[in-house]
């Protein structure tokens, strides 16, 4: 079997800044992939990595992100949600910005979870299939955001179920893999709250697995890091994950500190310069 290489990204929030920085590094390096993977805030940065645009890597996960509409009262009041992801994704992203997917020019497979409510499960999408509404989607957290309708369906975040999108890349025969994850390496992913569970019912009734699915979350996610570990033991995955500890939470984050953690992903990629390139090289 020829070596087939596979790119494969966390969500995070705001702590995507230092997956923004991971892969800007990936950009001024000339890397690319043969498949690539993103999950909630990851699929934003995995589109953005398709577009080869360092620039706006940088100002999404540093500035835009951080703007104060996006999050807390305001969009509260304006959209009836606490994070105003028509605000972020229609009037930041696309008009402000000017961020659009068809800048995307790759010959990469990419592919972009969502978790649709009417399969009750994450599904992938390819980015064939991919538009901006659909972006909003994979980032969509339950509960602080409003369903995206697109069509006949219902999308969330995918990362009610994967957190890290890796099994789709090994189901996919990928042969070796580049993980970056937002998380430090011992972090241990906490159960869900009763209380979010049973409002998680309560909300989207329609859908009877969700809430479960949202229970299960730190199941799945270790059975996650579970596989990264194994595929890594055979020398086939590179993991980059952060090297230190900044304040930076998923809903929040200071400019500064959002630079700080961009600046990190970059250094933390230099510093592995070697083991990277070996993965990658066919």
């Amino acid at each position: 079997m020829s070596k087939k290489i596979a790119l494969v990204l966390e969500g995070g929030g705001m702590r995507g800044a230092y997956t923004a920085g991971c892969l800007s590094w990936l950009v001024d390096n000339g890397i690319e992939f043969d498949s690539a993977y993103g999950i909630s805030t990851g699929a934003v940065h995995l589109t953005t990595f398709l577009m080869k645009d360092v620039k706006m890597l940088y100002h999404t996960s540093t500035r835009t992100i951080n703007d104060k509409g996006v999050i807390g009262l305001k969009p509260l009041l304006k959209e009836g949600a606490i994070c105003s992801y028509n605000y972020l994704f229609n009037i930041k992203l696309k008009k402000e910005l000017e961020y659009d997917i068809k800048n995307v020019y790759t010959n990469c497979d990419a592919h972009y979870g969502v978790y649709d409510l009417s399969q009750g499960k994450t599904i992938y999408l390819p980015l064939k299939d991919m538009n901006m509404n659909i972006l909003k989607a994979c980032c969509t957290l339950p509960i602080i955001g409003h369903i995206v309708i697109e069509g006949d369906h219902e999308y969330l975040d995918g990362g009610i179920t994967k957190m890290i999108p890796i099994e789709k890349a090994v189901e996919d025969n990928n042969t070796d893999y580049l993980i970056i994850t937002t998380k430090p390496l011992d972090y241990i992913r906490k159960p869900a709250k009763d209380l979010v569970v049973k409002l998680m019912a309560k909300v989207y009734k329609r859908c009877p697995t969700i809430a479960n699915d949202y229970k299960n979350r730190h199941l799945n996610y270790q059975k996650q890091i579970d596989l990264i570990k194994k595929i890594e033991s055979t020398g086939h995955l590179f993991y980059r994950y952060p090297s230190q500890t900044i304040d930076v939470s998923r809903l929040r984050g200071k400019t500064e500190d959002l630079i700080k953690l961009y600046e990190l992903g970059r250094k933390d990629m230099e510093d592995n310069k070697e083991a990277i390139l070996k993965i990658i090289k066919k």
